[in-house]
Parts: structure tokens; sequence; C-alpha cells
């Protein structure tokens, strides 16, 4: 059986989401108070409905709480979508993932039991500030406040090398946990499994060490 996710608020982030879950063959029901947003995804969905959130009465009517996952995109509103997270809790929704505008709105969402927060332009700012500050990098995710898994192109320096030679382990206290190559990718590579130019080296490890290994990458270009 299909999981149903349901996506309150189809701003920018929860039109985005529509379209993703969509194109993943999720039945998705898409809910905005604003009539030409919901008519934008009424092709895009299983259904789209023109509803107020904060109404817990329309949300039943709805059948909300048969939704395995429900994500609350409400844009500037955080009265709004608070109250809805709220809602949602008290019906008892199995799953809920709210974005947060600032980290007030996260400690209220926190309180009343969301079990998801993001902070979908913080995280997006992240990841594009390490791009632009090294060419190296291609793709950067937080695992938690101080440990993140990073993409790193492998400079002309470390061409024919080994992992053992360059020994980034011991010297920036960061994993190689993956080496892609092309279309091969070699996971949980062994201590001699050369790296040549171009490789993309995914490693894990904590946020200042990788800030050290980007920088030293950074430097080799």
């Amino acid at each position: 059986m299909k999981k149903q996710y349901a996506v309150i608020g189809l701003g920018r982030f929860g039109g985005s989401m529509c379209k993703a879950l969509a194109d993943q063959g999720m039945e998705v029901l898409a809910i905005d108070i604003d009539e030409d947003r919901v008519n934008e995804f009424s092709n895009v969905v299983t259904h789209a409905v023109i509803a107020d959130s904060t109404d817990e009465g329309v949300l039943k009517s709805l059948g909300i709480r048969n939704f395995q996952h429900v994500v609350v995109a409400i844009g500037d509103n955080l009265q709004s979508s608070i109250l809805t997270t709220l809602i949602l809790k008290e019906m008892g929704v199995e799953k809920i993932t709210v974005k947060a505008q600032n980290d007030y709105h996260e400690k209220v969402l926190r309180k009343i039991g969301a079990d998801k927060i993001i902070h979908p332009e913080r995280d997006m700012g992240v990841r594009i500030a390490h791009q632009i500050v090294s060419n190296n990098v291609l793709d950067y995710l937080e695992l938690s406040d101080e440990h993140s898994i990073v993409e790193l192109v492998a400079t002309k320096k470390m061409n024919n090398k080994s992992l053992i030679e360059l020994d980034i382990r011991a010297k920036y206290g960061c994993n190689v946990v993956a080496v892609k190559r092309g279309k091969d990718i070699f996971v949980s590579p062994q201590a001699d499994q050369s790296i040549h130019q171009g490789d993309v080296l995914i490693v894990i490890g904590g946020d200042k060490d990788i800030n050290r290994l980007e920088k030293q990458m950074a430097n080799e270009e």
C-alpha cells in the first residue's frame, strides 16, 4: 500500500515537496487557503483542497488523521503554523514535519511535539556557502550540530595516491566512507584504494575537521 502524505501550505517549499513526493509515486493531499495555489497543484498531486488548516473540523472532514505523514509548510504566518501543528498532534497524526521560520518558532514547535523541524532556507544556505568557498565541495549535509557528511572532488595532488598515503583520518580526523568514480562507487574503501583526480570522496566527520580538510583542498586547486 502506498504511503499517504499531506502537505499543508503550497508556497515554494511546500510546492517543491508536493512535486518531489508525487514524482516518487506517493499519494499526496495538498492543502492551502489560497485558491490559485491549490489550482496550480491540482494536476500534480492526488488531491488538492482549498482549506483553512487552523479549523479542526475541516481537517477532520479531510480525514487527515489517516495520513501517515503530514508536512506543515506554512510560510509567514507563525500563528497558523503553530495552531495547525497543535491540532494535528491532538488528532493523533503519526508523523508531523514542520517548516520553521526562526529559532523561536522552532522552540514552540518542539514544545508542542512536532516530530521533525526543518529550516530550509538556513540549511540550503549552509550547503551553498560550502560550495562557494571551495570548488571541490559538491554537496554538504548536516548530520547533527557538530557532524556532517560532504562530497569532495579529489584534486591533482591526490592523483594516484592511496587512502593510506593521503592519511585523511590521521591528519584531519575525517573518514572516507565511499569513493565515486564515474558510474562506479566503492563503499568502505580499503586503505590501499587509489584515488584519481576528479574522483568524488564521500567524507564524514566533525564540522571543524571537515572545514580544515576543505581549506587544504581549496589550496591545492
